[in-house]
């Protein structure tokens, strides 16, 4: 077996409580007749127990030092190893090499968290997507307006999907054992997407959010709108004229999307 050592490359931290990982799987909803994506393969702890509920794994792992190891841990099995990074493997690319919808399951290193889950839930052939992160982006995942949590992360998700915290897990499962606890998201995808819309109401809450303090008449400010012309829509339409972006639901969202672009 290949000789490797395990360390923080790639901001990875690694899981091996079997149980746990049987837990993480079977709250992904993974089946028999499922093909499941795993970013971030690592010494293959979740790879080999998502490999036993599922139809088809595709592993993807960037680290080169693990070839020779992962290669020789999965052959002759359903798990398909891609050594490359995922997120310069472009989509069409992706489903080309799938073929069919996909669960995407993964114990994401921390400083790819939020790209990750931004480019998968726009991919058309994902069903669900179920990641282990930080604690405190799973509390941003799942906030509710009003609250300090809640941002462009929560909307976007919310718009995409229906999210859930499924599994808290404590720091001390990894190795190297990290700074922060972690949890267990999952986000199944909606069926009836208005892609193009959501991408703009996105874009919306970017600029909305842009500096968290001020109204949200002063971030939405440009050469279109006035800061006055904006608070005399947003009365108009029954938002307060000094209403901040962490106040609005994501359906007022959509709603004031539609407004303004009228």
């Amino acid at each position: 077996m290949g000789n490797f050592e395990f360390k923080k490359k790639f901001g990875q931290n690694f899981l091996s409580d079997e149980n746990l990982l049987e837990t993480i799987v079977q709250k992904a909803g993974v089946t028999k007749g499922d093909t499941v994506v795993e970013i971030g393969a690592g010494k293959g702890a979740l790879t080999a127990v998502l490999s036993k509920y599922a139809k088809k794994v595709y592993a993807f792992e960037i680290d080169r030092e693990l070839v020779e190891f992962l290669t020789e841990k999965f052959d002759g099995t359903n798990v398909q190893l891609v050594f490359e990074d995922v997120m310069k493997f472009d989509d069409k690319r992706l489903n080309d090499m799938i073929g069919e919808k996909f669960k995407l399951v993964a114990n994401l290193p921390y400083y790819v968290t939020s790209p990750i889950i931004t480019r998968f839930l726009q991919n058309d052939n994902l069903e669900s997507l179920t990641v282990m992160v930080q604690e405190e982006v799973a509390d941003r995942i799942i906030a509710k307006p009003k609250t300090k949590d809640y941002g462009v992360l929560t909307i976007m998700c919310g718009l995409f999907g229906e999210a859930q915290k499924v599994l808290r897990v404590g720091r001390e499962k990894f190795y190297p054992i990290p700074k922060v606890d972690s949890a267990v998201v999952r986000i199944d995808k909606k069926q009836d997407l208005e892609k193009e819309k959501f991408l703009g109401v996105i874009e919306l809450a970017k600029k909305a959010f842009s500096m968290r303090r001020k109204k949200l008449s002063a971030n939405l400010e440009n050469e279109k709108f006035s800061k006055q012309q904006l608070e005399d829509i947003f009365r108009k339409n029954g938002f307060f004229e000094s209403v901040r972006a962490e106040e609005i639901s994501i359906d007022e969202f959509i709603a004031l999307f539609e407004l303004l672009k009228k």
